[in-house]
């Protein structure tokens, strides 16, 4: 079964309390099973308008749906817990991505595997690392532990 990794975050309303809520309607789901999370940290935004800070953190997952339907899933989790997109990069109640779908590469339009961002992200690069330090990106053939370092002494 695919192991796929989420990146989760969320800089309004009870931030924490929505992001338990996704990880509890992530476990809901038939074919979906949690197997580890990050611990959570709090860290600046970066890029869009001036917001509140984040809460960030990521989940491994187990799934046999398809990267389109395991995105269908988590955008229904998302609307479920107040996600509202009205301003790219603004500020929302909950933000799940798609870091890494096993070993795949996917360049749609709607969908880009493996995060198109998520290596130049400490946000996303720290708790990846936490569960996960030997996760290896696609493209750049680096882990995450080693992407992660490559970050440091960068702002």
């Amino acid at each position: 079964m695919p192991l796929v990794y989420l990146g989760l975050g969320s800089n309004l309303g009870k931030r924490i309390k929505t992001l338990e809520e996704a990880v509890k309607s992530l476990k809901a789901c038939e074919n979906i099973s949690v197997s580890k999370r990050s611990s959570y940290y709090e860290t600046e935004p970066e890029g869009g308008p001036p917001q509140p800070r984040f809460i960030n953190g990521v989940v491994e997952i187990e799934t046999p749906l398809s990267p389109k339907e395991l995105l269908s899933k988590i955008q229904e989790i998302e609307i479920n817990l107040g996600r509202k997109r009205e301003e790219k990069w603004g500020p929302r109640t909950i933000d799940i991505d798609i870091l890494l779908y096993d070993n795949c590469i996917l360049q749609e339009e709607d969908l880009k595997i493996p995060h198109p961002m998520m290596h130049r992200r400490r946000f996303v690069l720290e708790p990846l690392s936490d569960i996960a330090p030997k996760a290896m990106h696609p493209v750049l053939n680096k882990t995450a532990s080693e992407i992660l370092k490559s970050l440091e002494g960068r702002s």
